[in-house]
């Protein structure tokens, strides 16, 4: 299985949508091109900040469809699953890669706390199910209410063939190292999911990132990648340290609305998101953000 293609900076692209909430084409789709033409080196469709837990699997597939044709192979496009149900990620599974999905990532079940042995069945059921299509595990416990361990991804790896790496948003820099250190005899790859700490996740092996920072500043994320990858790692880290004031100027906004805030706020028209009263309103929240973005010559 051909796992090359997994790496650098991906983005968990946001979804634009229209006044009845469905999905804005002609949006999506200017969203796809700025993100590549900015350097990013993949697209993952519903991920945290794509909304996935607002949109219909009728919806994901019209999504997932415009932005493969979209892409045109230019860059890979990762599906993201979310759902609690093992059959119903079985079937969104399927459904990406019929439709022409490069690989799948998937997130732990939210709301419930499996255990180990019901985890590893869990994701082991989903990969098994398309078992020619390269599947990432997603642990963000700071979503879900709890978190995957080293032993877990370790088992996984080394006993289900398409689980081939995962994103690892824990913020643990020693979880994300020993999920790298322990799978690194079988090519096992492993993203950061913290932007503020891209620079760090390389440092301990990790293959790249999957970046919300990608939907309104590609260019700096990517530049503390490809300045990492080639070498310059003081001016990596200084890409770092120039993006994470803006980063985290987000989290004084509700989740997931700061993405398009910030897409507005550079005048590009992303749409609003599923619950349209979350957008932030003027006010502290936003000048913080506005004046972080002025700060790092975004805006």
């Amino acid at each position: 299985m051909n796992t090359d293609f997994i790496k650098g900076v991906i983005v968990p692209i946001i979804t634009p949508i229209d006044e009845e909430e469905r999905i804005d084409e002609a949006k999506m789709r200017a969203q796809v091109d700025y993100v590549i033409e900015g350097g990013l080196a993949g697209i993952l469709a519903f991920g945290s900040n794509g909304e996935f837990y607002q949109i219909e699997e009728d919806e994901m597939e019209r999504g997932l469809k415009i932005m493969v044709d979209q892409a045109a192979g230019r860059v890979p496009v990762y599906f993201g699953i979310g759902a609690i149900n093992t059959k119903k990620c079985v079937r969104l599974a399927k459904m990406a890669v019929e439709n022409g999905a490069d690989s799948i990532s998937v997130l732990q079940p939210m709301f419930l706390k499996p255990t180990a042995k019901e985890l590893f069945l869990h994701f082991k059921t989903i990969a098994e199910a398309v078992p020619d299509t390269p599947m990432l595990i997603y642990n963000n416990p700071g979503r879900v209410g709890y978190g995957l361990t080293a032993d877990l991804i370790t088992e996984l790896a080394h006993a289900v063939p398409n689980i081939v790496g995962m994103k690892d948003t824990s913020g643990d820099i020693t979880l994300t190292e020993e999920c790298v250190r322990r799978n690194r005899d079988i090519g096992f790859k492993v993203f950061g999911g913290k932007d503020t700490l891209l620079y760090a996740s390389l440092c301990v092996g990790a293959v790249g990132g999957v970046c919300t920072a990608g939907n309104y500043m590609p260019y700096l994320i990517c530049d503390v990648y490809n300045k990492f990858m080639e070498g310059d790692l003081k001016g990596s880290l200084e890409a770092q340290f120039k993006l994470n004031p803006v980063r985290l100027s987000m989290d004084g906004a509700s989740f997931p609305v700061a993405a398009k805030d910030m897409s507005i706020l550079q005048g590009r028209d992303v749409g609003e998101p599923y619950r349209p009263s979350l957008l932030t309103e003027p006010g502290p929240v936003l000048d913080k953000i506005r004046k972080a973005m002025d700060d790092a010559g975004l805006l």
